[in-house]
């Protein structure tokens, strides 16, 4: 199986994660040796989660991990929270950001359950 490039697909990652190791191990399972983009050593920008966001559609909070004790610290409902807000968190408090996430072009998916990312790198 062919190798893509490693800068077609980045795996926001986060290697204490199982489901972030395990999406991890199916891309190069299916030949995709992607960029490991570690989001806690390198956080995102606001502007960097406002492109996740847009890149994967659908509702924002789906990006968001609300059950880490950095976002109950908050006192905030999660199905309350706006689009400005879920990014300012994530920005703020990287280990909010799902995980792990794909992107590859145009395309995200997070890696829940794993075989998701497939879909975003054309081998599914």
């Amino acid at each position: 199986m062919a190798k893509t490039a490693k800068s077609s697909v980045v795996i926001w990652h986060n290697p204490r994660c199982g489901k972030s190791r395990d999406s991890l191990a199916l891309l190069r399972a299916h030949g995709v040796e992607p960029e490991i983009r570690e989001y806690l050593k390198q956080p995102p920008t606001a502007r960097e989660v406002e492109v996740l966001l847009d890149l994967l559609g659908g509702e924002p909070r789906a990006l968001l991990r609300d059950n880490e004790a950095e976002f109950k610290a908050t006192g905030k409902k999660a199905a309350a929270l706006t689009r400005k807000e879920v990014v300012g968190l994530i920005a703020a408090h990287p280990i909010l950001l799902q995980r792990p996430v794909v992107v590859s072009g145009a395309k995200a998916a997070i890696g829940r359950p794993p075989e998701a990312v497939l879909k975003v790198v054309g081998t599914s």
